[in-house]
């Protein structure tokens, strides 16, 4: 794709953003708004006025080129054409999305949290409005929806598509395991780098039970967040609810990821997964890059690709196609200029609810706990183990999506193993984020939970 074409036509043409939020996602998009002539972000909104003032500061601008509050929706604040929203928390996203869909601005979302839940009902809006809702480039679901709408285009067979968690195992040269500046000495993962021929169901257990034993997680909430709002966008679906999330060497994503019957770890085909990147420490990240592996269907065409470097499995059968990025607000200006100059998404183009992100307790939690989040970053809530089930209308007695139960208080005991329902927390305020996601189970008639 050429993009000096592709916006040919809007030449001398400038974009006014709205940036909410100015964490390390909107930092970044803040220093490129300075490389770029035809996006100039007139407005940033956070609540943490000291930060916000350092970004602005960071990024090469003086106080006055960029107007600074805490509200967004405020009149004083600057016309615009694009709200970028990324405050990464649900609620406020959810209504700033709703405000500025509203007054007949375009949304690009880079709080997925909210898009998990709403997201299909914020792109109709928009749609209705004449206006663009999209997933940001420079996140992995825009980079994997976008992979996935290429492969199609091209008629490749995907058996899955997925990414790779952005948290690294890397195997130090002593059998030492490093993962989020952690390090655990003798993992035994030195013995277990190459054991494909066990098979890879055995493979990906034995691998598991070593990063277990060494005290890290094998998935993250923000993993299966990401996924399912892919999953709503491409209508592909969880293979398992709690992922497969194997530990893998980049070169053997292709052999892990077919069905069962050809060697994998899959039951089926047309789905989502991750999986751990598994590195020595001298080799490159794949850096919570994005994939689609696809079925070989011409041996000439696979063998000839399989020369030129590319990750072809050993039975030939499946190969990976990977976009190995992750660039945050650096790209984002690509989703910003899409909408605001083509009036196009660079995410999803037709999103349905096809999944839910919920929570299963992994231990018992007793009436009055909190259940508060104790990674942000992550979205975790120790405890709770993230699943991708099929999209369920949101009632008391069913399933409550993950982030509309976080923070809130338990008005009973949960046993270790059960699905968490609104049913089992004190009332749940009538926020904008669970408004909304009523009026989506109405708009799109969301079935109840396993009908």
């Amino acid at each position: 794709m050429n993009f000096d074409a592709l916006f040919a036509a809007h030449a001398g043409k400038v974009v006014r953003v709205g940036l909410v939020g100015v964490g390390d996602f909107g930092a970044t998009l803040l220093a490129q708004s300075r490389n770029m002539s035809n996006m100039q972000i007139v407005a940033a909104c956070d609540t943490d006025g000291a930060r916000m003032a350092r970004a602005v500061s960071g990024a090469g601008f003086s106080p006055d080129d960029i107007f600074m509050t805490d509200d967004i929706t405020g009149g004083d604040v600057p016309d615009f054409d694009v709200l970028v929203e990324a405050t990464g928390h649900p609620e406020a996203a959810a209504g700033i999305a709703e405000w500025a869909i509203g007054n007949h601005r375009h949304v690009v979302m880079a709080s997925k949290e909210t898009a998990i839940v709403v997201g299909p009902l914020l792109h109709r809006m928009a749609w209705d409005a004449g206006l663009v809702y999209t997933e940001v480039e420079g996140d992995q679901p825009s980079l994997l929806i976008g992979l996935v709408s290429w492969a199609r285009t091209l008629g490749l067979d995907i058996i899955m598509a997925g990414k790779a968690s952005e948290y690294d195992f890397v195997l130090g040269p002593d059998d030492t395991l490093g993962w989020c500046g952690r390090e655990k000495a003798a993992s035994g993962l030195a013995e277990l780098w190459d054991k494909t021929a066990a098979g890879w169901p055995d493979v990906a257990a034995t691998r598991r039970d070593a990063v277990h034993a060494a005290g890290f997680p094998d998935h993250v909430v923000s993993d299966f967040c990401e996924m399912g709002v892919v999953a709503n966008a491409t209508g592909l679906s969880a293979d398992r609810p709690g992922f497969h999330a194997p530990l893998l060497r980049a070169v053997e994503v292709a052999d892990a990821f077919q069905r069962a019957e050809d060697g994998g770890l899959l039951a089926g085909e047309g789905c989502i997964d991750v999986f751990n990147c598994f590195r020595r420490h001298d080799e490159q990240s794949f850096a919570g890059g994005v994939f689609v592996v696809v079925r070989c269907e011409d041996d000439a065409t696979w063998k000839l690709l399989a020369e030129k470097g590319h990750v072809v499995a050993k039975n030939g059968k499946a190969a990976m196609l990977s976009l190995p990025q992750h660039l945050l607000g650096v790209e984002a200006p690509i989703s910003v200029l899409s909408a605001g100059l083509l009036g196009l998404p660079t995410g999803a183009y037709d999103p349905r609810p096809h999944v839910d992100l919920v929570a299963r307790a992994a231990r018992d939690f007793n009436k009055g706990e909190e259940l508060s989040m104790t990674n942000m970053h992550k979205h975790e809530v120790a405890g709770l183990d993230p699943e991708l089930v099929p999209a369920f209308a949101f009632s008391g007695d069913g399933p409550c999506p993950y982030y509309l139960v976080t923070g809130r208080t338990l008005a009973t005991d949960v046993k270790a193993g059960e699905l968490l329902r609104e049913d089992m927390f004190e009332p749940i305020p009538e926020t904008a984020l669970k408004r909304l996601r009523l009026e989506q189970d109405r708009m799109f008639e969301t079935g109840a939970a396993g009908s």
